[in-house]
């Protein structure tokens, strides 16, 4: 089976047959190199999947991938990142095996092809001139045949003439001769270029087309085989990756089995744990005898007025009442700045603004009016501490001993904070130790360096260990008495029975640890007569779990304010900033710069641009 014997007269529909084989080959390439941009797109965006939902440094969400089913999720974006390099190699592996080699292959294919259909075309070109001399040679031989008969017929009629000379008779009978002459010599080149044309033709169809042709056929056939190999390198490039993208669907699945609910739910307990005695009972107030009436929680300010300690017993302490206490307007009642207002710079006053609001001609109110506003507005609250320790917390304002969380959470910072720099330590002396041999190698050989060069480095850090040995006992202090604090603890609640009784002598309990301890700190000195500390329930989460205050709008500063007080921002000249609370009367507005930086500015200083679809939005912007 050949295309030379079967297809020799073919020459045309082989032309498009191999043109449409080409063309087949490239429209594969193309597919292959869509498949390429598929695939790096599709692991481009798992990798921005991946990266978008791993954990921040130095945020929240760090902290919460110690509990097992955030590891495990952990686990399953990592392995997701593999799962997307591999469909990058896919790309690769496609785009090298495939895409370069065929693409290399068809431009050398187009080559040979175009130079066998040349060699045919020649061929073609060469039969054609020889057929052309056979039809010219043919025809000149007709032709002085006509002649030569034409000739001879002219001879015999002057010939047969009697009134034509002899001399006329024989110019007529050289013609003829020389006609037939000339037919004979034409017949001899006809004959010749014939036998020279069948010759050439054989060759032509017998030899040189089946040759051209039969190369043609190889040529096509590895074009089929080549397509065929990179059909199964597109299927085997998929192959390779397999075993690697079951293994990380192995270490997701084996991610998933080592989620342990009971080792989250102690983690649980190990990060919220106060140490703290959960509220006893209310006392019955009989309001009926008022001589004999029991202190109740009103009587916090009364008591303080009258100077008269409440005693502290080892009983179960008050039960709180922060639920029903909206953080946002504690924030607002205790942050707000405690003076009025400065006026607008001279050079210039809000009146010549437009649109400016003016500043509220009121003073602001104590801090001590606010308090008490708030005691007599709202429920009863038995402890400021918890409320001013959350509001600290808010401000960024936490101790160095943090004594502004509860026990249980103080004892393990504090022991997180012993083992941190006892790791500094570490390292001061491995560097000390490392410069004190690098010191008696420059003893022992000087020529490698100057032993007085590294002096200086080993005095600073003997100064800095020296330093951290001294905060680690300062911490270590700390957490002795924490730890002895809740031992303590855990002895009072065994003894708790013995003081049943007296519940409704420590309602006022807090209110002394509150003056004794003005900033709100968990300082709880133990008392002369029982040296025993009344718990307290902590509501703080609730507080640091709210979201912050959202936008009401914008404004812009008229004038450059410096915040020197508590609770005030400075802001410069044209600056823009949301507003998170108008002004409540009091000349101050509340902004935020952004998520981490708000606070008071003077009304008079900014220009408002309140949002008319935020809740609680005024009219006069």
């Amino acid at each position: 089976m050949s295309w030379g014997t079967e297809l020799w007269d073919q020459f045309d529909n082989l032309e498009k047959h191999t043109q449409w084989g080409i063309d087949v080959l490239e429209k594969f390439i193309k597919f292959v190199k869509e498949r390429t941009e598929i695939e790096l797109s599709y692991a481009k965006q798992l990798r921005n999947l991946s990266k978008k939902y791993q954990p921040k440094k130095n945020s929240k969400e760090e902290e919460e991938y110690r509990y097992t089913s955030a590891r495990a999720f952990l686990a399953t974006l990592n392995e997701m990142n593999d799962y997307a390099g591999q469909h990058e190699v896919i790309s690769e592996n496609m785009t090298s095996l495939i895409t370069g080699e065929l693409t290399r292959y068809v431009q050398e294919l187009k080559q040979e092809r175009k130079s066998h259909f040349h060699d045919g075309r020649k061929a073609q070109q060469h039969i054609e001139t020889c057929w052309k001399q056979l039809e010219a040679s043919k025809r000149r031989f007709e032709r002085d045949c006509k002649e030569a008969d034409r000739a001879q017929q002219y001879f015999e009629k002057m010939d047969a003439d009697i009134n034509v000379t002899k001399a006329d008779v024989e110019k007529a009978r050289q013609q003829a001769q020389l006609r037939h002459q000339m037919a004979e010599d034409s017949k001899a080149e006809y004959s010749s270029t014939l036998q020279k044309f069948n010759s050439e033709q054989h060759d032509h169809y017998y030899t040189h087309i089946p040759h051209i042709f039969q190369k043609i056929q190889e040529m096509e056939e590895r074009r089929i085989v080549r397509i065929g190999e990179s059909m199964k390198t597109f299927a085997e490039v998929d192959r390779q990756v397999i075993p690697i993208i079951g293994k990380c669907l192995d270490e997701i699945t084996k991610a998933a089995e080592s989620i342990d609910h009971k080792n989250d739910s102690q983690l649980v307990i190990e990060a919220f744990k106060s140490g703290f005695e959960p509220p006893g009972d209310v006392d019955f107030e009989d309001f009926t005898q008022p001589m004999k009436r029991t202190v109740s929680e009103s009587s916090l300010s009364n008591s303080r007025a009258d100077g008269r300690p409440e005693p502290k017993f080892g009983g179960k302490s008050k039960g709180k009442l922060w639920p029903f206490i909206k953080k946002n307007k504690l924030m607002s009642l205790l942050t707000s700045p405690h003076q009025p207002p400065p006026p607008p710079p001279a050079s210039a006053s809000p009146s010549a603004v437009p649109n400016g609001p003016q500043s509220p001609k009121q003073q602001k109110e104590p801090l001590s009016h606010r308090f008490n506003e708030f005691m007599t507005s709202k429920p009863k609250i038995h402890c400021f501490r918890s409320l001013k320790r959350g509001l600290s917390l808010k401000l960024g304002a936490g101790p160095e001993d943090f004594s502004n969380l509860p026990p249980e959470q103080r004892r393990k910072k504090l022991q997180q904070k012993v083992d941190e720099l006892n790791r500094d330590i570490q390292k001061e002396m491995d560097q000390r130790d490392a410069l004190t041999k690098m010191k008696d190698v420059y003893i022992k050989n000087p020529q490698m360096g100057d032993a007085a060069s590294v002096d200086h480095r080993l005095a600073e850090l003997g100064q800095n260990i020296e330093k951290l040995r001294l905060e680690v006992q300062k911490f270590e202090g700390w957490l002795a008495e924490v730890e002895g604090r809740l031992s303590m603890r855990s002895e009072a609640r065994r003894q708790s029975g013995l003081y049943e009784a007296q519940n409704s002598s420590a309602v006022n309990s807090c209110a002394q640890d509150r003056e004794s301890s003005p900033d709100g700190s968990y300082t709880e000195e133990q008392s002369q007569e029982t040296e025993m500390k009344v718990p307290a329930t902590d509501f703080d989460d609730e507080f640091d779990d709210e979201e912050p205050l959202p936008t009401i709008g914008t404004c812009k500063a008229l004038y450059t304010f410096e915040g020197q007080n508590e609770g005030t921002i400075s802001v410069a000249e044209g600056e823009m900033l949301y507003v998170i609370e108008e002004d409540k009367g009091d000349g101050w507005t509340r902004i935020r710069r952004n998520e981490d930086e708000e606070g008071y500015v003077p009304t008079s200083y900014v220009e408002v641009y309140l949002d008319k679809n935020a809740k609680g939005a005024m009219t006069y912007i």
